[in-house]
């Protein structure tokens, strides 16, 4: 996986903005927040600076069309830019547009929540529950070692402190998802996503509140599976890794890297899928011409549940295909 990234990274073509500092091209910072963690890390340390709050630039970018975008960043005639091209033709079947997403570690969050909150037409039944709130607390109260959750870069809180803190990311959640839902006019429902994704500090809250209920969602199936109910088989593959061999492991050297020094593995993305009680769809781009280019989180989803899409060139960046061509369904 990751030399096929390394490859589509070497083989993009070199139109302006998106050239990766080779061709006498230098990209625009607004341009440059779309690409990958890494090269986003590298620059940070060659900049030795970083955009302030009052700088904050929207973390998804504006639309264009899905083609005009593949010509951009696939020019070459290798094997990869050829697979490439064919995966966006493929995909501008069903979507006339793609939105590039910021690239940093929260990518995967960010998208598939911006994707639920652009088609949301009511409150998710688990956001409804009287006890959605109280989860910190519950949590806290059993498991000592959610104390060292890691949260936006704090370490050290007290039990008390964590628990509030979580809660209000909760609350917040709840609170943007039914404003969202209850906006009936397309247009001004995607310019209140807009503005949302613009908001730094809301938007980052948010993220640390999807975390949580990935956490929650984790300890629920690992309990199932060791009283002996039934789990979906992602659960025995995220729990079979030596990095998470059980919840504690999971949040210490996963959770708690999200966003920090790492994003969503595969496995990751069916824990988010169950969290939300979405359907998340990807179109793995690298993956054209095989049975894994439309892959399904989880794959065998509730039919009740709602289908989000989002495209990916290696499994580590995530962007958002829009504007849809004709009605897909499973």
């Amino acid at each position: 996986m990751a030399a096929a990234g390394a490859g589509a990274a070497a083989e993009r073509g070199r139109g302006q903005g998106w050239s990766r500092g080779q061709g006498g091209r230098r990209r625009s910072l607004e341009e440059d927040m779309y690409r990958d963690a890494e090269e986003i890390e590298r620059e940070k340390i060659l900049l030795g600076s970083k955009t302030s709050s009052s700088e904050y630039k929207p973390s998804v970018a504006p639309e264009m069309d899905i083609m005009e975008y593949c010509r951009k960043e696939w020019r070459g005639n290798t094997p990869v830019a050829k697979r490439m091209r064919k995966g966006y033709e493929a995909v501008a079947q069903k979507f006339a547009s793609i939105r590039r997403v910021r690239g940093d570690n929260y990518c995967a969050l960010r998208a598939t929540l911006f994707q639920a909150l652009s088609q949301a037409t009511q409150l998710p039944t688990w956001l409804q529950s009287e006890d959605f709130t109280k989860l910190p607390e519950n949590l806290l109260s059993k498991y000592d070692w959610i104390k060292q959750w890691q949260l936006k870069q704090k370490l050290g809180r007290k039990m008390g402190e964590i628990s509030d803190e979580i809660k209000e990311y909760l609350m917040l959640l709840r609170k943007k998802w039914k404003y969202i839902s209850e906006i009936k006019g397309p247009i001004e429902k995607q310019e209140a996503c807009d503005k949302l994704f613009k908001n730094e500090e809301e938007e980052y809250s948010l993220y640390e509140a999807l975390k949580f209920l990935m956490l929650n969602t984790a300890i629920e199936l690992y309990n199932d599976d060791k009283n002996g109910r039934r789990v979906p088989v992602f659960s025995w593959l995220l729990f079979a890794r030596d990095t998470s061999s059980n919840p504690c492991q999971l949040m210490h050297n996963h959770l708690n890297q999200i966003g920090h020094s790492g994003g969503l593995e595969q496995v990751e993305m069916f824990l988010l899928a169950y969290a939300l009680q979405y359907t998340i769809r990807v179109y793995r781009l690298y993956k054209y011409g095989t049975d894994e280019f439309i892959t399904l989180y989880p794959n065998d989803p509730e039919e009740d549940w709602p289908v989000v899409t989002l495209i990916t060139e290696d499994d580590r960046h995530y962007n958002i295909p829009v504007r849809m061509c004709q009605e897909t369904k499973l």
